[in-house]
């Protein structure tokens, strides 16, 4: 894909935010400038461009970089009598994040495994595993609902938490982390990372992300196709949010 095309995506999530008052001039700046580095990834030194683009991608999607407003798209929520109300919102840098991830997965050729049957397996058992393991660990209990703004969510949670979460660990660190130490201490260190990254809600919600990627990791490993990762993640946060507490029980 030519390299005007790929700008295209993450320019148009720029122009969105900015029109819409959410992008501040230093967000718009960093913005372009994030996106301009990571898809000009075949004309620099590998060396440099990867560690960057990963430091970038992680400090954009944990909201640390200044200039980015959330755009609120509903009131507090509560579709759980022992879980906290939540709002949902449109957060413009984990978006950018995931529409420059996905032009720049988009312009490059990756090498495809095709395990189905495997991948298929795995993906049954991790979509069992994780709602269990978090159940046991007291986390959340047995809840079925269908709330009203589950279709707000699942458009907010698919084009958002998960392309960003899956292009980063799934396509940007695995893939690469695979290239220098092998695909299963790649898929183990990102499996952690992925946990790492959601310390912010308890150790025992890193350690059920944790498993959560093992399974998004292997999947993806075995499919060959990062769409496999991303309709597995998919499913276990929707699980998550029809057939258990949501976000999580009341400490």
């Amino acid at each position: 894909m030519p390299f005007h095309l790929q700008l295209l995506l993450p320019l148009l999530t720029l122009a969105c935010a900015y029109g819409l008052g959410d992008l501040e001039p230093l967000g718009l700046a960093s913005g372009a400038l994030y996106a301009g580095w990571v898809l000009a990834g075949a004309r620099l030194p590998a060396r440099l461009w990867y560690p960057v683009s990963v430091i970038a991608s992680v400090a954009l999607a944990a909201h640390q970089v200044p200039g980015f407003l959330p755009l609120t798209l509903s009131d507090p929520l509560q579709v759980s009598p022992d879980a906290p109300a939540f709002v949902l919102r449109l957060s413009w840098d984990k978006l950018l994040v995931g529409t420059t991830l996905l032009a720049w997965w988009l312009g490059a050729r990756w090498p495809a495994s095709s395990q189905p049957i495997l991948a298929a397996l795995v993906a049954a058992a991790t979509l069992l595993a994780v709602p269990l393991a978090a159940m046991g660990l007291g986390l959340v209990g047995w809840q079925p609902k269908w709330p009203e703004a589950f279709g707000l969510w699942l458009a907010l949670n698919l084009g958002v938490a998960v392309l960003a979460e899956e292009l980063l660990f799934r396509g940007l660190l695995q893939g690469g982390l695979s290239r220098w130490l092998g695909p299963s201490p790649a898929l183990l260190l990102t499996a952690l990372l992925f946990g790492c990254a959601h310390l912010p809600f308890g150790l025992r919600f890193a350690a059920v992300a944790t498993l959560a990627g093992l399974g998004y990791g292997l999947v993806y490993r075995l499919g060959g196709r990062l769409v496999w990762a991303m309709a597995l993640h998919l499913a276990v946060n929707a699980a998550h949010f029809l057939l258990l507490t949501y976000p999580a029980r009341l400490v």
